[in-house]
């Protein structure tokens, strides 16, 4: 049987093990979340494939991911969903509030997934229309540089008229006209009414939003003469242009089903409104409430947004936290049942840094080198200082608060400071990094435990 949307599922149909080799370019170790995040795509691809009758009900296995921060959950999710070219949007459960606080309601997180969707569409449906738009800017651009000969006039004037037109859209093209300065007519950005703010409990954010929406169909379409180059009026139009091309009902039709089926949310900190023990008082109360509002969101329930009612049922939700005090028992037992694959991630070793530094596509080595490369700077690491960076960054997680692989970041930066500072002046030289200037670097600083808190 052929899924409903074929061309949509193309990273969902992926198998387990190459999602997992997949996500083995930019994540080092890991590999149980690795496996339980590449199932649960895969089940998507699975769950289209079934009879229509019983698709429906057939829910996402949500996942909490277990483990100290910068070990790679957020990283997980984001690639997990950038490979699906699935929506995606990352929150934190501290950030929201029970029903009737001030403060976001959790509902929010799935408009702001909608706005996301919407966006990511928009981007595809624009770059359909990229053609169609070039040939409207390029006759805008032309008008403005020479304006059409009238209909009534001569036979002579219209063929002189479009002699030069031909003559300025071969130069256009050529890229002689770039720097001529011309009047466009674009819309106005900011020609819709002001944007509307509520303070209060949960539905008055939704509320600005709709009267907002209200306000904006019964302005006027407003539009401002802007004097810019050909070079700059050619960006400005063509995009223009191609957001006028784009069926906005398609658009939000699309972005709404990309939701409901294959939208990923990541609620980080889940662990930060767990109650620890059997006694709820005070904030406790408070945290326990947003577990209950969270709960009817991830069972499955429709959200009205400004682009429509979305049905959260076959949304996959990926909860992270560290519970180091709490702990995934101390959920209300019904969330508990939402979430039940649960992984724990194990923090990095020292080969693990090592290999965070050199393996990944986006190794952070290889940042560095890109980054002073631009200056003409030639940055290289034997293999000994980049074993010492590994070891100085493991050192520093078990004496102080681990923060993982972040910490390798706080390490380079010290590590290269000078030479970043430096940079322009040392243009085309070879800078090697060895043990001894690692030592020579940070040494004084991991010695003195009180300093290294503050700068490592």
């Amino acid at each position: 049987m052929e899924p409903d949307h074929p061309e949509q599922v193309s990273g969902a149909a992926l198998t387990p093990r190459e999602v997992v080799a997949e996500l083995d370019k930019f994540i080092i170790g890991q590999d149980k979340a690795k496996r339980a995040v590449a199932v649960a795509l895969r089940n998507r691809w699975r769950r289209k494939q079934v009879a229509p009758d019983l698709r429906d009900e057939i829910s996402p296995k949500n996942i909490i991911l277990i483990g100290p921060t910068g070990v790679g959950k957020t990283e997980i999710a984001r690639r997990l969903a950038k490979l699906a070219r699935a929506p995606f949007l990352k929150v934190e459960a501290t950030k929201f509030t029970e029903v009737g606080y001030v403060g976001k309601d959790v509902e929010s997180m799935i408009r702001d997934l909608v706005e996301a969707s919407v966006h990511m569409v928009r981007q595809e449906m624009e770059s359909e229309v990229t053609d169609r738009a070039n040939e409207r800017a390029v006759q805008r651009v032309l008008d403005a540089l020479y304006p059409s000969t009238p209909s009534d006039g001569s036979a002579a004037d219209q063929e002189r008229g479009a002699r030069t037109r031909e003559k300025l859209e071969k130069m256009y093209h050529e890229g002689h006209l770039d720097d001529r300065v011309i009047d466009v007519e674009l819309r106005s950005p900011g020609g819709g009414p002001p944007s509307l703010q509520f303070l209060g409990g949960a539905g008055f954010d939704q509320m600005g939003v709709n009267l907002q929406d209200m306000l904006s169909g019964l302005m006027p379409k407003q539009s401002s003469s802007r004097r810019v180059t050909v070079g700059e009026a050619r960006e400005l139009l063509v995009s223009e242009e191609a957001s006028g091309l784009v069926d906005q009902e398609k658009l939000s039709a699309e972005a709404l089903r990309r939701v409901q089926d294959e939208g990923i949310v990541f609620i980080d900190e889940i662990d930060k409104i767990a109650v620890a023990g059997k006694d709820a008082r005070g904030t406790d109360v408070s945290r326990q409430g947003v577990q209950r509002d969270i709960l009817p969101v991830v069972e499955g329930s429709t959200v009205t947004t400004r682009h429509g009612q979305v049905k959260t049922d076959h949304i996959l939700f990926i909860a992270a936290g560290a519970f180091h005090v709490a702990k995934p028992a101390d959920l209300i037992p019904e969330l508990q049942g939402r979430f039940p694959i649960r992984v724990e991630l194990s923090a990095l070793s020292t080969e693990d840094l090592r290999r965070i530094l050199v393996e990944p596509d986006n190794a952070l080595i290889r940042q560095y080198q890109s980054t002073l490369s631009t200056e003409d700077v030639t940055l290289k690491f034997d293999d000994a200082a980049i074993d010492r960076i590994a070891a100085m960054a493991a050192e520093v997680n078990s004496r102080s608060e681990n923060i993982g692989a972040r910490r390798l970041h706080t390490i380079m930066e010290a590590l290269l400071e000078e030479l970043s500072f430096d940079a322009p002046e040392r243009a085309g030289e070879t800078v090697l990094i060895d043990a001894q200037e690692v030592e020579r670097r940070l040494e004084p600083i991991l010695a003195d435990e009180d300093l290294s808190r503050y700068i490592l």
